[in-house]
């Protein structure tokens, strides 16, 4: 898909967030093929900017990088409004930002515990309490919240991450009513990938190659396989698209049959 071309996302304008790679830099490459103009977050300032640069000459679409602080309320403010100053409008937020820090609710660091909140769950909040006024102002406009199959289904080792998942899906319930509430043409949805063969593989199984931990995860997946950003892609396209207009409040599950066991 290249600029003027029509495609699923055409005139659409999103913001995602953890864009300086993994599954936020191919979302937001998926999205500009199908005609989105892009804002990429990260709080990797460098990293995000080079994504968009090359998003930007591939796809021949408006991609801009914006170093941005998830955690942090004001510079939710501030992302929100140059993205939406940037691309004369915003009308999708991919939250996609997030972290995975292993450990048992008696091994795990405390700090480690309010990072993941932080990260995982809180900037969840913070994003779409930010962009609902803004998305109503470009409406119909769509806020797809990352979760996880961690968010449905518990392990021993994932105690910060479990809780983190698990509120980012009854959050994004609670933003999909408010959203109606207020008659805002918004949507309100979640996505829960199970593994995803992204570097956050390598902090869920780790010691082994890369190659070994991935055929380690898919023994789990009745598919016999793991996911690929292109999977999260495709249902965040969905999403995003007016396809999904009377879809909201609900959740995908990209799991390859786990939560059917």
């Amino acid at each position: 898909m290249t600029a003027g071309t029509k495609g699923r996302l055409a005139g659409k304008r999103a913001l995602i967030t953890g864009g300086a790679g993994g599954i936020g830099c191919k979302v937001a490459e998926m999205m500009a093929r199908e005609g989105a103009s892009v804002a990429l977050s990260d709080i990797n300032g460098e990293g995000v900017e080079a994504a968009a640069a090359e998003i930007a000459a591939e796809t021949g679409c408006n991609a801009i990088g914006l170093q941005h602080d998830v955690t942090d309320l004001e510079a939710w403010k501030q992302t929100v409004g140059a993205a939406d100053e940037a691309l004369g409008g915003l009308n999708v937020l991919v939250n996609n930002a997030g972290i995975c820090i292993p450990g048992s609710v008696e091994s795990l660091d405390i700090a480690d515990w309010d990072l993941t909140m932080d990260v995982d769950l809180k900037s969840v909040f913070f994003g779409c309490r930010v962009s609902l006024p803004v998305l109503a102002k470009s409406a119909p406009g769509s806020i797809i919240n990352i979760s996880s199959i961690a968010g449905l289904i518990a392990s021993y080792n994932f105690a910060a991450y479990n809780t983190a998942k698990a509120g980012v899906w009854m959050l994004t319930k609670s933003a999909a009513l408010q959203a109606t509430r207020q008659a805002y043409d918004v949507r309100v949805n979640s996505i829960h990938p199970a593994f995803i063969n992204t570097t956050m593989v390598d902090n869920v199984v780790a010691g082994a190659s890369r190659e070994e931990n991935v055929a380690k995860l898919a023994r789990q997946v009745p598919m016999k396989k793991i996911g690929t950003p292109e999977d999260v892609g495709y249902a965040c396209i969905y999403l995003a698209s007016d396809e999904s207009g009377f879809v909201t409040g609900s959740e995908i599950k990209l799991d390859g049959g786990i939560s059917a066991m």
